[in-house]
């Protein structure tokens, strides 16, 4: 018996029997949105790649999400939309299959999980926002090209290694002396300004909202996350930035989006020592959200990886993503919040795609073009 299969068995065997009697589609074991606890929700895509056998299958690794499972809903076969790290991963927030380049670095056709949620919902900008740890690439997810959304219903945008680095934290200490800001000052304040605004130059942000982005900005590089080390660093970057948003603004839906775990081409055990690293970010995300009095009862968490990897290693003694296996095709979900079950491990094949309608779906409002389902099995 392998480790996964340990850990599943306890609440499979508990609940398997009531699995044929409940719809899974259609919606009839869904509560009416009235009824629903949830009115923030934390998206993170544990990204870069990483396999099951490395988490649920080692919980060891990761005590935070194993808590997470124990306390919510597992989905260990939850079938990757496709191999590239980028199409991949947009897949998660646009609820369709997308096919992408590995560099390819523009935004996609659809609308994304932030465009559904904010229109639907008719909320400003400062009540979603995306925190993201591999640069320009990935912030393309915070919304697509469709001529009914688009950039007036993005997501703020911050990348918490390409901000809250050195030369902002010299920029920060600079801007207290009285003098003249140098050129590369000035491009470097533009740019931690760029940062609460589109990229299509339309202001996403009122200027009170504005202005209170720019001050929690400037509180990030002087409360130590420009100085985050560490082999996981970019995406302990991202968590405290996104833990941080959560606790300061209270927004309905904050998502994160990892990378780090790709070092496993090169190395098996930097590929581990990053899901352990980022394990231990998730579980202080995780705390403040339990110790703040308006998220405990009001925010779900949902995590998982864009896709795994290939199921040996490979002449580096590292691990690529390629080989079609089960490893590399299917991960782990989880599922935390208040109205979720408790201890369930739905055994079930749902898809990766299946997030985003079920996300908006807890929120109140609906991702038409998404070819995805709701998770069977979720509400409580």
């Amino acid at each position: 018996m392998d480790a996964l299969t340990s850990f599943d068995r306890r609440s499979f065997l508990k609940g398997s029997a009531a699995l044929a009697a409940v719809p899974v589609a259609g919606g009839s074991w869904l509560p009416a949105p009235q009824d629903r606890k949830t009115e923030h929700v934390v998206l993170i895509a544990f990204a870069g790649g990483v396999r099951s056998r490395e988490t649920f299958g080692m919980p060891a690794n990761v005590p935070n999400l194993a808590a997470l499972a124990e306390q919510g809903v597992l989905y260990p076969r939850t079938r990757c939309a496709n191999l590239g790290h980028f199409g991949a991963a947009l897949s998660i927030f646009t609820g369709i299959s997308e096919a992408r380049g590995i560099r390819e670095n523009a935004r996609g056709d659809e609308p994304t999980l932030f465009e559904y949620v904010r229109r639907g919902l008719d909320l400003p900008a400062s009540e979603v926002w995306i925190s993201t740890s591999g640069g320009a690439q990935q912030t393309n997810y915070s919304y697509g090209t469709h001529r009914d959304y688009g950039p007036r219903y993005g997501a703020n945008t911050l990348d918490g290694d390409g901000l809250f680095n050195q030369e902002f934290e010299d920029l920060l200490a600079s801007l207290g002396r009285p003098r003249k800001m140098e050129e590369r000052e000035s491009e470097l304040l533009a740019r931690m300004r760029g940062a609460i605004r589109s990229d299509a130059g339309l202001a996403l942000n009122s200027a009170e909202s504005a202005a209170r982005v720019e001050q929690y900005i400037l509180g990030e590089l002087t409360s130590g996350t420009a100085e985050i080390r560490g082999a996981n660093a970019a995406d302990a970057k991202a968590l405290r930035v996104a833990r941080n948003l959560l606790v300061v603004f209270k927004p309905r839906l904050v998502a994160v989006v990892l990378q780090q775990a790709d070092i496993a081409h090169g190395s098996f055990n930097g590929y581990t020592e990053v899901i352990r690293g980022n394990d231990a970010a998730v579980g202080e995300l995780w705390d403040a959200v339990r110790r703040d009095e308006v998220l405990r009862d009001t925010t779900s968490i949902c995590v998982l990886p864009e896709f795994g990897r290939d199921a040996d290693l490979n002449s580096r003694r590292g691990l690529d993503h390629g080989d079609g296996s089960d490893d590399l095709n299917y991960v782990s979900t989880v599922c935390w919040g208040p109205d979720f079950r408790r201890g369930e491990v739905v055994q079930t094949d749902v898809r990766a795609i299946d997030v985003c309608p079920t996300i908006c779906d807890l929120l109140g409002t609906r991702a038409e073009l998404a070819k995805g389902k709701r998770l069977p099995r979720l509400f409580a």
